[in-house]
């Protein structure tokens, strides 16, 4: 009677083993399911040409068994533009880089969108990015001289250089740099950005002084969607500038205070929202999606958060009407370090650095931390 009980453990305890084992299979292997999670994103710095190797082993190694289907590449100036040459980065990627990059995309099921920062983010820190050191005439501010060394806040209210959206040529070359990146990407939608818009209708530029700044940003988002619209491709933007950051009380940052958040019911429909909240899980889909807006929660640094975003996305994904489902699109993990530095922190080959600097390392806080939590969650959200 012992023996036959220890036989019957022993056989329980091997079915235990089976079944786990393969949860386990089918928590990795098991394909996602687009009705539960349409987007499943990542969005980085491009990498430079010395680590592309190495970051194409990374899609494929970490990117491509989590799922992820869609990713976000800020290429910026690291390409060697041939429209306008004068703009690229020394060193940057070559055409034949980029279709590396295509081909393991292509080969893991993951859609490939380039981003260019345009209206907003022309500068950072003490540094002029390329449109305006070589169009300087595009600068929506240049009686703003760049600091040697940059603190925030200062009396000029800089945080980042914007072109002015009404400079007669300013699109001729934006267009042009939108359709060779899309053209090389062989993609169907385009991140244009458009986050932190501080610089905009300023009193004393002479074409767009006084103007209202939100018209001058919906502006900016209907020329854009429009001429992405001509050749069948969707336009991606940041959700924040059009989030009033007063009433809600979520601030300058992932809100707007210069009123540019009217703009939401002057924006074309269709074009996508990234939606991104980093302190606090705000739940602010809701919002983009009455407004008839697809929207993807964007989170970066806190792995609690990325775990409540998730599940308010799926929570509205599974409570809404048909109409409004289709609109909640899914998650985004975002890098704001470029691919080498993060590779370097997800890998454990360096320590993550500080989120400000002269501030204690957070080490529970970490962009690698919060990537894990979030696709180990979707993971766990298909079973």
């Amino acid at each position: 009677m012992r023996n036959v009980l220890l036989l019957c453990l022993l056989g329980a305890a091997l079915t235990a083993f089976r079944s786990s084992s393969s949860r386990q299979t089918t928590l990795s292997n098991a394909p996602v399911p687009d009705s539960i999670l349409p987007v499943r994103g990542f969005c980085i710095g491009a990498p430079r040409k010395p680590a592309l190797d190495a970051f194409i082993k990374f899609i494929k190694e970490e990117l491509a068994p989590r799922k992820v289907n869609t990713l976000v590449l800020r290429i910026e100036y690291n390409y060697q533009y041939e429209s306008y040459p004068e703009l690229r980065d020394s060193a940057a990627l070559s055409k034949a880089d980029i279709k590396k990059l295509v081909q393991v995309c292509r080969q893991n099921g993951i859609s490939l969108i380039p981003q260019l920062n345009l209206l907003g983010h022309q500068s950072w820190a003490s540094h002029t990015n390329n449109l305006l050191v070589k169009y300087p005439q595009f600068d929506e501010t240049p009686w703003v001289k760049m600091p040697e060394k940059y603190e925030w806040p200062n009396a000029d209210g800089l945080y980042c250089k914007s072109y002015c959206p009404l400079h007669p040529d300013v699109h001729a070359v934006v267009f042009k740099l939108m359709d060779e990146l899309c053209d090389v990407f062989e993609s169907k939608a385009y991140h244009a950005g458009l986050d932190e818009v501080f610089y905009i209708g300023e009193s004393k530029c002479p074409r767009c002084g006084g103007r209202d700044k939100a018209e001058l940003f919906a502006g900016e988002v209907t020329l854009l969607r429009n001429h992405l619209a001509e050749k069948g491709r969707s336009l991606w933007i940041w959700g924040d500038r059009l989030i009033d950051g007063k009433t809600t009380g979520i601030g300058m940052w992932e809100g707007s205070l210069n009123n540019t958040y009217r703009a939401i019911d002057m924006i074309p429909k269709d074009v996508t929202i990234c939606d991104w909240h980093y302190d606090r899980p705000d739940k602010t889909p809701v919002y983009f999606a009455m407004k008839g807006l697809k929207v993807i929660t964007c989170p970066w640094r806190k792995p609690e958060f990325a775990s409540i975003q998730l599940k308010d996305m799926l929570d509205f994904r599974s409570t809404s009407t048909p109409i409004m489902k289709d609109r909640y699109q899914g998650m985004m993990q975002t890098i704001w370090s470029g691919a080498e530095d993060f590779m370097d922190e997800y890998y454990g080959r360096k320590a993550p650095r500080a989120e400000q600097p002269g501030k204690p390392v957070d080490t529970l806080h970490t962009q690698s931390r919060c990537f894990r939590q979030l696709y180990d969650d979707i993971a766990k959200a298909t079973l």
